[in-house]
């Protein structure tokens, strides 16, 4: 099941998967809770960077030589750029509504991962 988000994606602890929303044995936070304790610590390194290659930097790298209409200021070279526009990321492309990427293929247990990622995770490398 794809994740639900709270109206408000900039409080990030009220947008935080609940395990029993995605699913996920890895994540043991009980319902109610609106802390992390259970997530999978995930960083740029471990997910993050590889993700945003994967389904972002076709259009949202400074160096893209097509952004298909991406914002300039919407690029994702860096854990600072990712970290810096998390809550526009988790808006467009982790709340049920997503529309990014634009064509599709993020599975349900990745958009998981970002979410956690990106309420739960590390901001450095």
């Amino acid at each position: 099941m794809l994740l639900a988000c709270a109206p408000d994606v900039g409080d990030r602890a009220d947008t935080r998967p609940l395990a029993e929303e995605t699913g996920d044995p890895a994540d043991t936070t009980a319902a109610g809770d609106t802390g992390c304790a259970g997530v999978p610590l995930l960083s740029w390194g471990n997910f993050g960077h590889a993700f945003l290659l994967e389904n972002c930097q076709g259009c949202h790298a400074s160096t893209a030589p097509d952004r298909y209409g991406a914002p300039e200021a919407s690029t994702f070279d860096t854990v600072e750029d990712a970290w810096r526009q998390a809550d526009r990321i988790l808006a467009r492309a982790w709340a049920d509504d997503a529309t990014m990427p634009p064509s599709g293929g993020v599975s349900a247990d990745d958009r998981t991962r970002l979410g956690w990622w990106l309420t739960c995770g590390e901001e450095g490398e």
